[in-house]
């Protein structure tokens, strides 16, 4: 039995009979996995589904997968936007914003010490061995979570359907929001109008989807000028927009950072910005970090909050708009159907990036031997992952001493 079905009670409970947790747990939790969570996106959605459903019981699978998928609807960070909808589940919306914090400010402040290092001596610190070591632990963690939620997502045939041809689209290269979308879509029209379709949950979808798509379009308007002579404020500008309209992967988010602070600012360097990207990617927390390190390097400290701020502040408002979403969506058969066949393509997302990941972690015997067993050793005993990813960064640590 979990703490938390020990310590029930009605005054622990929210609307709908949504069981609180106290803000304090809900802060050490998240502050743990921004601190632990390496490998972007599917692999911090993989330890949150150990943490939350297998280990403390917060969120069942069904509610769970219900909560990456409307993540993978709206722009930003889909992992950040996951921890802010569970925040929000727990505690309201103080939760959102305690949840959200605390996955956001443990990889800011490493990235931040980075970019100090990085500007003072020109390169990066990378911890090879620990990366080395780390990355096959990922992936076993990632292939536990995809097992698990694939048997709770893929209720039909049809549905396993939709998730096939979702990966080839992925695989094919069509763009991460298409796909979730013509996911639903499909699911919906298979699935038909159900005769008992409620009218105020097709006018809270349409409505839900005309305020992201108008905040968006905002977004893409902000434009600030070489002219400027207030940084400050232009990378505000500039993060906000990025927040408010990226869908997809770390190499997405290069592309608007390319576009608006090489090419039109001139604000960094091509080598700069490729070295920021790096180093959202082998921290752990949330990638969108990068920019807590551009903005450092073009405006100090200063500049490193206001960038993360920036970028972060967009995910805050998409959940909080979105965050009744998912109970409309499960109100009648049909827009259910939607959520489903939403579900299912977030996934075949998942397994996608996944497969990338593994050809960069599974490079030799020993890392192949790592994550096996790992693999093992999740699916027999459910052993806690952050006790895998020490042991991982040990291996990764001896072997690199081994080489030099």
């Amino acid at each position: 039995m979990s703490t938390i079905d020990q310590d029930s009670s009605p005054s622990r409970l929210g609307r709908g009979g949504e069981e609180r947790t106290g803000v304090g747990n809900l802060a050490l939790a998240f502050l743990k996995l921004g601190t632990i969570a390496f490998g972007g996106p599917a692999a911090h959605i993989a330890m949150m589904r150990k943490e939350f459903v297998d280990r403390r019981g917060w969120l069942t699978e069904a509610d769970f997968l219900d909560l990456v998928g409307m993540a993978n609807l709206i722009p930003g960070p889909s992992s950040t936007e996951v921890a802010i909808f569970i925040g929000y589940r727990r505690a309201g919306v103080l939760g959102l914003l305690i949840a959200g914090l605390c996955f956001i400010l443990p990889a800011a402040l490493i990235v931040l010490t980075l970019a100090a290092g990085y500007r003072t001596y020109g390169h990066l610190p990378i911890g090879q061995g620990i990366l080395y070591g780390i990355k096959p632990v990922i992936i076993a963690i990632v292939v536990q979570a995809l097992w698990t939620l694939g048997r709770q997502a893929v209720k039909s045939t049809t549905l396993g359907v939709i998730g096939a041809v979702a990966l080839i689209a992925v695989a094919g290269g069509l763009p991460p929001l298409t796909v979730v979308l013509a996911g639903g879509l499909a699911a919906l029209l298979i699935a038909g109008r159900a005769p008992d379709q409620p009218r105020r949950s097709v006018t809270g979808i349409l409505g839900f989807a005309i305020v992201i798509a108008a905040i968006s379009l905002m977004g893409l308007l902000l434009q600030p000028s070489p002219a400027w002579h207030n940084k400050t404020l232009s990378l505000l500008i500039v993060f906000v927009k990025i927040g408010s309209v990226v869908y997809g992967s770390g190499y997405v988010l290069l592309a608007y950072l390319k576009t608006d602070l090489v090419t039109r600012l001139h604000w960094l360097t091509s080598t700069q910005l490729l070295d920021a990207v790096a180093v959202g990617q082998f921290t752990p927390g949330p990638v969108f970090t990068t920019a807590t390190f551009i903005g450092y390097l073009i405006g100090g400290v200063p500049g490193a909050i206001v960038a993360t701020l920036g970028i972060f502040l967009p995910a805050f408002l998409f959940v909080g708009i979105a965050r009744r979403g998912i109970g409309r969506l499960r109100e009648s058969p049909s827009t259910s159907a939607f959520l489903d066949g939403v579900n299912v393509a977030s996934l075949a997302l998942m397994t996608a990036v996944s497969w990338q990941l593994s050809r960069t972690a599974v490079v030799d015997v020993a890392t192949a031997v790592v994550a096996l067993s790992s693999a093992f050793i999740l699916f027999r005993y459910r052993l806690n992952s952050m006790w895998l990813l020490a042991s991982g960064a040990i291996v990764g640590l001896i072997k690199i001493s081994m080489v030099h």
